[in-house]
């Protein structure tokens, strides 16, 4: 039993060290050095606990909510947290707003570091939150490929009118996933009214995270709008060269 136990404690450090790339199976099974059949029986069950998450489409494992949330994501607190935080600091403080980033797990995005900035009305975001709506969320599925994004609506659903009722069906869908992607960010006003503005953030030309601006939603106008837009699409190529 314990043994069992340091393999599985094996099988999650060895994904969590590197959290962005997928490992398939073959791979897991040759960094723990056990046979496949061995780490399959093992990964299924971290699987059905949400420690580890599979990608059908990648044919890999990233780390799972469970291991996030015992975490507080500190896997991705490292090279990733070094790289935006400064950047992320003087953006929040020339905006004077509040600043995320986020990545994408299963149908959520997932909050891994913010930095806020106090307003007497203060906006506040869920550490983890529907892709659908979120702007980081829509950004981060936007800027996949379209096998990718087949796979998210086969395994996810469109999103509901309620939510994002401008891509509530498959052509609505690709319509506003082709602008985002033209666009090179998102903008969304939330279910509860919060704007939410995001950037994409790369390493070596591979998509990582999103970085975000957010605010309720009466306190932008069309200039502040623009100003966000342009101050945001700059930190987020601050924190790609820092990642490069």
């Amino acid at each position: 039993m314990i043994q069992v136990i340091h393999r599985a404690i094996d099988i999650l450090e060895l994904v969590a060290n590197d959290p962005e790339r997928p490992k398939p199976l073959g791979e897991i099974a040759k960094g723990v050095s056990l046979n496949a059949a061995t780490v399959a029986n093992i990964v299924k069950t971290l699987v059905g606990r949400g420690f580890l998450e599979k990608l059908d489409l990648q044919k890999g494992y990233l780390p799972g909510k469970k291991l996030l949330q015992i975490s507080g994501n500190t896997i991705y607190k490292q090279e990733l947290i070094a790289a935006a935080d400064s950047e992320m600091l003087k953006l929040s403080k020339k905006l004077q707003e509040n600043v995320l980033l986020a990545v994408l797990n299963g149908d959520s995005r997932i909050i891994v570091h913010h930095h806020e900035y106090k307003q007497l009305v203060q906006a506040t975001s869920a550490e983890e939150k529907k892709a659908y709506d979120s702007s980081t969320g829509r950004l981060l599925i936007a800027l996949h490929d379209s096998d990718f994004q087949n796979k998210f609506i086969q395994k996810h659903g469109l999103p509901a009118a309620a939510v994002w009722a401008e891509a509530s069906t498959q052509k609505k869908f690709l319509a506003c996933t082709e602008k985002i992607k033209a666009d090179g960010y998102a903008v969304i006003e939330d279910t509860t009214q919060i704007l939410g503005i995001a950037a994409p953030v790369y390493k070596k030309g591979l998509l990582m995270a999103a970085v975000s601006v957010y605010l309720p939603a009466f306190r932008c106008d069309d200039a502040k709008r623009e100003a966000i837009i342009k101050a945001i699409l700059k930190t987020a190529a601050a924190i790609s060269a820092n990642l490069n």
